[in-house]
């Protein structure tokens, strides 16, 4: 399984039978450019346009998800878990959806832009995550401290930070990862984009910063 980061939120998980695009955004707006994609599925966390701009994509014959739920493409099992885009229940920026899925054996968990620590429910549909995608920037999300939080509640293998200052094209009020590195204080492995397979899994928490 092949992991790369294609800046704020956006991944494409590239697995032995699927393709996975996670929550495109609009160049404009996030001042990165995001060049033509293709994919199998496409998750689109909430309606923002950091989150959901699908004119990127070049085929058209991907499914959408974009809604809590259980779904299951090319014997991947896909989970939409409602969620909170702020820590007073979604008044300010409304909800948005996670979603844990597993591809060739690893679970990875996308928290989308999450503004709170997880409920007992939420806990459960992430349970097992190996892959955590964690937004850590703060101002439209949870900032570093708060992170750290959800990680000992999820207890994942491997946290990959999103949704942080990495453009000076845009002034967006996100603090830098290394705010979070700092928080975290571990080692992160910086990569181009993540390759492992399940028995690669570490056994020990890893902070992976991936180049977009």
């Amino acid at each position: 399984m092949e992991i790369n980061y294609l800046g704020r939120s956006c991944f494409k998980v590239i697995g032995k039978k699927i393709s996975i695009l996670i929550d495109p955004f609009d160049s404009d707006q996030v001042g990165i450019k995001l060049g033509k994609q293709d994919a199998d599925v496409v998750i689109s966390t909430h309606n923002h346009k950091d989150h959901n701009n699908l004119s990127v994509l070049k085929n058209d014959d991907y499914l959408l998800l974009d809604s809590p739920g259980e779904y299951e493409v090319k014997e991947s099992e896909f989970v939409g878990v409602s969620g909170f885009h702020d820590d007073k229940e979604g008044e300010e920026r409304g909800k948005i959806t996670m979603f844990a899925f597993e591809v060739d054996g690893i679970k990875i968990a996308h928290l989308s832009d999450i503004g709170c620590e997880l409920s007992g429910p939420q806990l459960d549909c992430l349970d097992g995550v190996d892959i955590l995608m964690l937004p850590v920037g703060g101002f439209y999300t949870i900032d570093a401290k708060k992170a750290i939080k959800v990680i000992s509640q999820i207890e994942p293998k491997i946290v990959i930070p999103m949704h942080y200052s990495n453009t000076d094209a845009v002034s967006d009020n996100l603090a830098p990862v290394s705010d979070f590195i700092h928080e975290m204080a571990l080692t992160p492995e910086n990569l181009e984009k993540l390759k492992l397979t399940k028995k690669e899994l570490p056994e020990e928490l890893q902070v992976v910063v991936l180049n977009y």
